[in-house]
């Protein structure tokens, strides 16, 4: 089992394979943006390597999975080499997906030179998934490839690098103001990026020039608030709120993001103050990767006793979308809204101190 690629290294190895490539790949990441770039390669590799027809399959649990089998055991009338693609969005291919997964990769990884070469696209996969039989057959057979996902922290850095293909650059102050912009949305950061290859020649980009060009495409979307919530982020999760309310985003929505974020990680306290194994109740709780790390850093913050009190703030918020007044809360319920997501945001931070 040769260790995973990242999609920089993959796509320079497509690049020095010389029209030799392996029968089976496997991309993996939650960034929807580079795993498309990803394939995108693998697709070019592929053309150039002779595989003319290409056939994509979406599959997940309730599929027919005999459709795989029809598509990597044909034969072109025309002696075509075909690419075939396989996307499994859930990441959960069921019993018999499974088992179709794991015979393709003990029947494709055994080929040299195919005339079916076969690519899998899968999201980021959990412990318990990856240890499973399909996903592990898949890991031994397979060329991987993992497509990272790019924190908020690094995505000045990612601008900055995307630039730089372009022969373009720009101060850290201004790659901030970008990331600032985009709310960490890479395809609209890849696009604005674009814009300013065909805006501006090669060399440093003024500041001021990249204000004028770049549109506020944040994407003011409730994950994304409630990403900000967890992470103590207190200016961004007052923007993204008040960027919500500007879009005429409906406030139940809002509300069920902030809320059941709530609502979990107050079972999940309780289960660490009677001594359970967190591991285990995040995973029942289906809290992984990037989300798993952000609702730690929101736990470490706020104090297990404050976790009841927020999810009745929770229900005191829903009742006031209702048209019920709540003793003691305001009246604008999006204001509360705010008020509850800065218990769990602004939760430790240090209080400023008072003149003397």
């Amino acid at each position: 089992m040769t260790p995973p690629l990242d999609a920089d290294r993959f796509v320079e190895q497509l690049r020095r394979s010389g029209g030799t490539l392996a029968p089976l790949y496997v991309i993996s990441g939650d960034e929807p943006l580079l795993v498309t770039e990803a394939l995108d390669a693998m697709r070019a590799a592929a053309r150039a390597a002779g595989y003319t027809d290409r056939n994509t399959l979406v599959m997940d649990a309730r599929s027919d999975w005999s459709a795989v089998a029809a598509a990597t055991q044909s034969v072109s009338l025309f002696g075509d080499r075909t690419l075939v693609e396989i996307k499994l969005p859930t990441g959960k291919p069921g019993k018999v997906g499974g088992e179709t997964l794991a015979g393709l990769a003990a029947k494709q990884g055994g080929q040299t030179n195919p005339d079916t070469l076969v690519v899998i696209t899968l999201p980021r996969l959990d412990k318990t998934t990856r240890d499973s039989k399909w996903a592990t057959a898949l890991a031994r057979a397979a060329v991987s490839v993992d497509v990272g996902t790019i924190e908020r922290t690094r995505l000045p850095a990612w601008i900055g690098a995307r630039l730089a293909r372009q022969k373009q650059q720009a101060d850290p102050a201004t790659l901030q103001w970008i990331a600032d912009k985009v709310e960490g949305n890479l395809l609209a950061a890849h696009q604005e990026i674009q814009k300013l290859g065909l805006l501006y020649p090669e060399g440093a980009l003024a500041a001021e020039d990249i204000e004028r060009a770049v549109l506020d495409v944040a994407r003011y979307d409730v994950f994304g608030l409630r990403d900000a919530m967890l992470a103590g982020d207190v200016a961004r999760t007052v923007r993204m709120l008040d960027g919500l309310r500007a879009e005429g985003e409906a406030l139940p929505l809002v509300l069920w993001a902030v809320g059941e974020e709530i609502r979990i990680l107050a079972r999940v306290a309780d289960a660490r103050a009677s001594g359970q194994d967190m591991n285990a109740v995040m995973r029942r709780m289906r809290i992984f990767g990037a989300h798993e790390r952000l609702a730690q850093q929101a736990l470490g913050r706020v104090a297990a006793r404050a976790w009841p009190a927020a999810v009745q703030h929770a229900h005191d918020v829903d009742r006031l979308i209702k048209g019920i007044q709540v003793p003691g809360r305001l009246s604008d319920p999006w204001e509360e809204m705010t008020r509850l997501a800065l218990r769990v945001a602004a939760a430790g931070a240090p209080r400023p101190r008072p003149r003397p």
